[in-house]
């Protein structure tokens, strides 16, 4: 499949009650395996990429090495690739727009791309959000590209308490409904975990709603039941692998000492 077709390939595997899963990855040997698994999609996790490469989240992994990251991987799998953009690396629309060419032009097909304001605090206003989204629709619309952009909101992430996460519902239904309309294909909200909020969203969302595993939120199948279209793995892999990791080189230690 060519670009477009990979992009068309992704966008349809995004069905309310059957979502698509992504196991996030954060290399090219990470997707071989997980492609190898039997994946149908991949994407990146902006927490696991930074991380492989010595960086902490939110940015600090300099955007030419995420280029990189997603060009190899682009290059050694076949498979539809999101990445995770976090907040684009701009803030003002039109180096926004500059900055998702590049990932196009790495090989991606897709974009997560999120709500909170990076490096700073809470999340932008709505209409500054659907300005930036608009600007990614436009870009990729003059590229030819159906690129897949899954609008992410960060109000539940942000929000610790999960009882406080039903008083949140209303602005993010809100959010859902006008990053769609400025071109966006999906919504994620990461951070909610309780399953009648995510049955209120699924319902009232335009788009595919994605939904992250974590601690407390139901598995994958029962997310289906609840209308949910996409199940992704967030930094879980990438902890899970470094952490068996470390138990097997404890044990050589431990055995050679």
């Amino acid at each position: 499949m060519d670009q477009k077709e990979k992009a068309t390939a992704f966008a349809a595997l995004h069905q309310k009650g059957n979502p698509v899963i992504i196991y996030n990855i954060w290399d090219a040997g990470t997707a071989k395996a997980v492609a190898d698994a039997g994946a149908k999609a991949l994407g990146t996790g902006s927490w696991s990429v930074a991380a492989a490469q010595g960086y902490t989240d939110g940015e600090n992994l300099p955007m030419e090495a995420l280029l990189s990251t997603a060009k190899s991987i682009a290059s050694a799998v076949e498979l539809p690739l999101s990445v995770d953009f976090e907040g684009g690396y701009a803030e003002d629309p039109a180096e926004l727009a500059k900055n998702v060419a590049k990932v196009i032009d790495a090989g991606a097909i897709g974009v997560n791309f999120e709500d909170q304001v990076v490096g700073g605090s809470g999340v932008y206003p709505i209409s500054r959000q659907a300005e930036r989204i608009r600007a990614i629709r436009s870009l990729a619309d003059s590229r030819g590209i159906p690129l897949f952009i899954n609008a992410r909101t960060d109000l539940f992430l942000q929000e610790g308490d999960r009882t406080k996460h039903a008083a949140l519902l209303d602005e993010a239904v809100a959010r859902a409904r006008a990053y769609a309309e400025a071109g966006g294909n999906g919504f994620f909200a990461p951070g909610l975990a309780d399953e009648e909020l995510i049955r209120k969203l699924c319902e009232a969302s335009p788009v595919p709603v994605n939904i992250m595993m974590m601690p407390g939120v139901s598995a994958p199948k029962r997310l289906g039941e609840l209308g949910v279209a996409r199940v992704s793995y967030g930094p879980g892999p990438y902890r899970a692998m470094m952490a068996k990791l470390k138990e097997d080189a404890a044990a050589v230690f431990t055995a050679a000492a």
